[in-house]
């Protein structure tokens, strides 16, 4: 058992290592302000590669059309998996550590089929990894994401492909 667990401390030790290792400060430069995250330093950026799922419903106007669900998405860090993104909408690192986020500001994507770049706070945590000490997420370089269409069979379900690059600040 000591092997295993030796086996499992070496990959998250160096996952640890690489987050580190890109670790700066967080660049306001070209965001809304309203996305900006202001004192905050980036422990990891990552870039998502996934979907948005979307639900065909009937709405309260007693019409259907595509509701937003949920995303579902693979974490990568230099074309290398380091963890996933589903609703929540949460996080979870490869090291174990988690978290949960509330949107508290969003701005249009670059064009009509991008899906709105965010401002998410930390409103819970898992673990004692490198997102232990995330307070907030920038979802920023949105591509994709955006669905609409002919909805014409309740619970139908959609998936839409997205890339974002998702930035984890601590202040």
């Amino acid at each position: 058992m000591k092997l295993l667990s030796i086996g499992l401390f070496v990959p998250c030790l160096a996952f640890a290592a690489s987050i580190s290792a890109n670790s700066q400060r967080a660049n306001a430069a070209d965001l809304p302000a309203n996305i900006e995250v202001k004192d905050a330093t980036s422990v990891a950026t990552v870039h998502a590669e996934g979907v948005q799922i979307y639900e065909c419903k009937t709405g309260s106007d007693n019409k259907m059309s595509w509701q937003f669900r949920e995303p579902l998405a693979t974490l990568l860090q230099d074309g290398t998996t380091v963890g996933r993104h589903f609703a929540g909408p949460g996080w979870e690192f490869a090291d174990g550590s988690s978290i949960k986020g509330k949107v508290a500001s969003q701005a249009p994507g670059a064009t009509k089929n991008d899906i709105a770049i965010l401002r998410l706070d930390v409103v819970e945590h898992r673990g004692d990894g490198a997102l232990s000490k995330v307070t907030a997420v920038q979802r920023l370089d949105t591509k994709g994401g955006v669905f609409s269409g002919a909805c014409d069979q309740p619970g139908a379900m959609h998936l839409e492909p997205y890339t974002a690059r998702y930035v984890f600040l601590a202040n």
